[in-house]
């Protein structure tokens, strides 16, 4: 099934609010440093046990923390410079990871230090960017160079590839969708786009601002969607079931705020980073009020490029130029 396109002209005046109201964040940020220096820590994820995994991208390795215990442990990857990008546990706590630079899909076994690696069967060039599971556990994930949506069956091993329609969209960021439709950025214009699970058909949904560039995205419990516009500074709001822009609202940091990786926790906040501000901020938009909190990542952050809500009110932020993983308590 397939949603109507969006209209570019169906945007109405009062869509956009320029001035957000902002107030101070109440949270707990704890940092932790990386045993392995300029780790360059790209992705976090979480496990099913409430560890916090990460992509040590410079330095050829996954690694985990206990936050409970503050305890570290590193697996180095078996193909030399694989460039691990993104991860996403399964539910039996395997870690599945992206090699963006060596054009592979990995599977991390933590009880034995197993890896799998996974390429498409006709060799085809790949640079595996986000992976995320869907509700029968398929792995999906974008590849931004070679513009395509990949589909893996980890039962099968098996790897299906669909180019997007748009050339060098850039595909990004991923999310699955209640009814299990993997939902997507594309990075390199001003389209999201949706892919059918059982025809790989991909049907683009155009913003209206010729400018914008959605990088990451997230879901809200009531089925729509949330996305940082990288290049514009705005936090938007789209729904799918209608396939048009809701609203957009500038970043409270403004044009060159450079929004980036973003989450939603249980009760429906919208938490995302602005990567393009000395220190990198923390910011929090509660939907019913349209008002944005904000605070300051104390290490900076060195761009916080993805993060994670976790089911018990935290969130896992990954702080790549700093060397730092980062734990989040929500305070209610």
């Amino acid at each position: 099934m397939y949603l109507p396109k969006l209209c570019v002209f169906a945007l109405a005046a009062t869509a956009l609010a320029a001035s957000p109201t902002v107030g101070t964040l109440n949270v707990q940020i704890r940092e932790y440093e990386l045993p392995t220096p300029k780790s360059f820590p790209h992705d976090p994820a979480f496990a099913p046990d409430g560890s916090l995994w990460y992509t040590g991208q410079a330095v050829n390795k996954l690694g985990r923390l206990d936050p409970k215990t503050g305890e570290f442990k590193e697996y180095a990857l078996k193909t030399p410079n694989s460039g691990p990008h993104g991860l996403v546990a399964d539910k039996e706590g395997n870690i599945w990871f992206t090699a963006i630079s060596a054009g592979y899909v990995g599977k991390l076994d933590p009880n034995t230090g197993k890896i799998s690696e996974y390429r498409p069967d006709d060799r085809a060039e790949i640079d595996p960017h986000t992976p995320v599971f869907d509700h029968d556990g398929i792995l999906w994930f974008t590849n931004q160079q070679t513009n395509s949506l990949g589909r893996l069956d980890p039962k099968t091993g098996e790897m299906t590839l669909t180019k997007v329609p748009t050339p060098h969209a850039l595909p990004y960021g991923i999310l699955i969708m209640q009814n299990n439709m993997p939902f997507f950025c594309e990075f390199g214009t001003n389209k999201l786009a949706s892919i059918d699970p059982s025809t790989m058909k991909i049907h683009e949904y155009t913003l209206p601002a010729a400018g914008a560039r959605p990088r990451r995205i997230a879901l809200a419990p009531d089925g729509t969607i949330y996305y940082t516009d990288y290049a514009r500074g705005y936090l938007g709001h789209f729904d799918p079931s209608k396939g048009t822009l809701v609203k957009e609202w500038r970043s409270p940091n403004g044009a060159e705020s450079q929004p980036y990786g973003i989450a939603i926790s249980g009760d429906g906040e919208v938490w995302y980073s602005e990567s393009g501000v000395e220190p990198n901020t923390l910011v929090q938009f509660d939907p019913r009020s349209e008002i944005f909190t904000m605070k300051a990542i104390p290490s900076g952050g060195g761009v916080v490029r993805n993060m994670v809500a976790t089911p018990d009110g935290r969130l896992y932020l990954a702080c790549s130029g700093v060397n730092k993983v980062t734990v989040v308590t929500l305070n209610r």
